[in-house]
């Protein structure tokens, strides 16, 4: 990503008005997910779900690229007296921070690498949640640009050392047309739930 992509959701986040919950898709997966250990959420804005996931007792790092987001974040985490971590990241051209984390959480952010990144940084039993809006979305709403958009039926093919766990895709509660993915990294470790 570019310096001035960088400045651009500086901007944005710099903007974007108050406090916004998690989201509805990973609270649905409250009993799925993990409640100790670490966690990971990528490209992850203002980290309303770095904080759900905090306070549900995980050991979180944030990773995004706006400094502006991830300030904001841990200000917020630090009012709400959730430990967080917070990390500028370009994940387009630097790896993540290296793992195991038990859960890896990525939603509405799409760059098909971080497919092959998921399993370096998961421990074994770890699960990736992942949800992005696919093209049938532009049906309703000119944004995301197809440019950032799955095509219909892609992400199940995006996967890389990992298993489905549920894979959804279809028009949301909220109105969009996402895949919804939940998959797991085989091993022989059991992660605590």
């Amino acid at each position: 990503m570019s310096e001035e992509d960088r400045q651009r959701w500086n901007t944005r986040y710099r903007e974007q008005a108050g406090p916004s919950g998690p989201s509805g898709f990973l609270q649905s997966l409250v009993g799925q997910l993990p409640s100790t250990g670490r966690a990971l959420e990528v490209a992850g804005g203002l980290g309303h779900d770095a904080r759900w996931l905090a306070r549900r007792g995980l050991d979180v790092t944030l990773v995004d690229v706006s400094d502006v987001a991830l300030e904001r974040a841990a200000a917020a985490a630090r009012e709400e007296g959730v430990a967080l971590r917070t990390q500028r990241v370009d994940v387009e051209t630097e790896p993540l921070p290296p793992g195991p984390y038990a859960l890896v959480v990525c939603l509405n952010f799409l760059w098909r690498p971080l497919f092959a990144a998921f399993p370096k940084v998961l421990a074994p039993g770890g699960l990736l949640v992942f949800a992005q809006p696919t093209r049938s979305n532009l049906q309703r709403h000119p944004h995301p640009s197809a440019r950032f958009l799955l095509e219909d039926g892609e992400l199940p093919r995006l996967l890389q050392e990992l298993e489905p766990v549920s894979y959804t895709e279809g028009w949301t509660e909220e109105g969009r047309h996402e895949a919804r993915l939940v998959a797991t990294l085989p091993g022989l470790t059991a992660l605590a739930r």
